[in-house]
C-alpha cells in the first residue's frame, strides 16, 4: 500500500469525533496473533482514536505489550464483570474478529454498532465434509481486515506484530552453551494431535538435521520432547514446558529458522520475519492460514501430503485420526524437509 492510499484513509475519517473501539477476539494463539495487523491498521488510521482488546485471560500476555492497543481486557468465567467493565467503556464500534455464539451474546448485552468477520463457515465445511473448495484465495489477515472497511483501513503492508516485555527475554544463560551461537527452532506443539508430527517423524528429522535445535512446546509437549532429544543431547535442547509463551515467542525470534506445525508459534515466527519450514496434517494451506509476512519477501517453505482423499478431514483437529491410518504426516517427506533446512540455513 502506498503512503498516498494511507493519507486519503486518515482524511476521510479525520472530520469524525474522537472514536472508541472495542475488537473481540477471545482466542486462540495463532487467530490473536493474526489479528495484529487490524489491530495496527485501525490505531494508526483513524486519528485519535482509542482500541481496547476483549480476550481470554490466559492469552491477555499476548497483546499487553502491543502499542496500539489503549487496554486489554481479559474474559474470565464472571461474564456479569465483564459487562459491567465494557458498559463502562462507552464504545462507538464493536469490531468482531471471532463472530462466534459469545461474541455474538457480547454484542446483543451493548447494543452498539458493530462488525463482524466472515467465518466462511459454509465453505469451510464443504471443502471438509465433501473436498469442494470454495474458499476464497484470500489470507485470513486480509479478511480480518475488511472487516474495517467501512472506516477505509486498508493493509498498510507490514505484516503481523508481536511485542515481548523486556523481562521476558530469554538470557544466553538460559540455554545450552552449544545453542547460544544459533539454532533452529523446531515446534513440536500444537492444540490438536492431528496437526502433530508423530514422534517417530520427529526424531527422524532431528537426527537428520546437523545443526543445533530447540524443541518448543507447552508442559504437556515435554514428555515427548524428552523422548525426541534423546536422539542425540549433544544438539537436541528440549525447552517444552520451561519458558512462558513470551520467552518461547523471544526463543523463536532469536532462531536461525523455524520449522513448524500450522500452530500459533508458526504464526509468532511469520511476525517476527522468520524463514518458515511449515508442515500441515488435518489441515490446509487453503484455508487461509499460511505464514503471513505482508509484503516482505521472506523464505518458507509448505510441506503436505496431497491428493489424501480424506484431507482435509476438520477445519481445526481431532485427537486422533478418523481414518486410524494419519497419512497426512506418516507421509511426509524427511529428507525433502531436511533438504529445505539446509537451503534455508545458508
Amino acid at each position: 500500500m502506498t503512503a498516498t492510499n494511507i493519507t486519503a484513509a486518515k482524511e476521510s475519517v479525520s472530520k469524525k469525533k474522537h472514536l472508541n473501539f472495542l475488537i473481540i477476539r477471545f482466542s486462540s494463539i495463532g487467530d490473536i496473533v493474526l489479528t495484529t495487523p487490524a489491530i495496527r491498521c485501525l490505531k494508526q488510521q483513524i486519528e485519535g482514536c482509542t482500541v481496547h482488546f476483549v480476550t481470554k485471560s490466559q492469552h491477555a500476555p499476548i497483546l499487553k505489550s502491543n502499542p496500539y492497543i489503549d487496554k486489554v481486557i481479559e474474559y474470565t468465567k464472571d461474564w456479569d464483570m465483564l459487562m459491567r467493565e465494557l458498559k463502562s467503556c462507552n464504545y462507538d464500534y464493536i469490531i468482531d474478529l471471532h463472530n462466534n455464539a459469545r461474541s455474538l451474546r457480547l454484542k446483543q448485552m451493548l447494543k452498539i454498532p458493530s462488525f463482524s468477520f466472515n467465518k466462511l463457515n459454509i465453505s469451510k465445511w464443504l471443502l471438509t465434509a465433501f473436498k469442494i473448495n470454495t474458499m476464497p484465495k484470500v489470507h485470513i489477515v486480509d479478511r480480518y481486515l475488511a472487516t474495517l472497511s467501512k472506516f477505509n483501513v486498508v493493509n498498510d503492508g507490514r505484516g503481523l506484530d508481536y511485542f515481548i516485555p523486556e523481562l521476558d527475554e530469554v538470557k544466553q544463560t538460559d540455554l545450552p552453551l552449544s545453542h547460544v551461537f544459533g539454532y533452529i527452532g523446531l515446534v513440536i506443539g500444537a492444540a490438536h494431535n492431528t496437526k502433530k508430527f508423530p514422534v517417530e517423524k520427529l526424531k527422524e528429522l532431528c537426527s537428520k538435521i546437523h545443526y543445533p535445535i530447540i524443541l518448543l512446546g507447552g508442559k504437556e509437549d515435554r514428555a515427548i520432547g524428552e523422548q525426541i532429544a534423546d536422539v542425540d543431547r549433544g544438539h537436541v535442547y528440549n525447552s517444552c514446558g520451561k519458558f512462558s509463551l513470551n520467552e518461547s515467542a523471544d526463543i523463536v525470534r532469536k532462531a536461525k529458522l523455524i520449522i513448524s506445525h500450522d500452530t500459533g508459534l508458526m504464526h509468532i515466527a511469520a511476525a517476527f520475519k522468520k524463514p518458515i519450514i511449515s508442515i500441515w496434517g488435518n489441515t490446509v494451506p487453503a484455508f487461509g492460514m499460511t505464514p503471513y509476512y505482508g509484503n516482505v519477501q521472506m523464505p518458507n517453505a509448505l510441506f503436505e501430503v496431497t491428493d489424501l482423499g480424506c484431507r482435509p478431514c476438520t477445519k481445526i483437529g481431532y485427537d486422533s485420526c478418523p481414518k486410524k491410518h494419519f497419512k497426512c504426516m506418516n507421509m511426509q517427506n524427511i529428507d525433502a524437509i531436511v533438504a529445505s533446512v539446509e537451503a534455508m540455513r545458508k
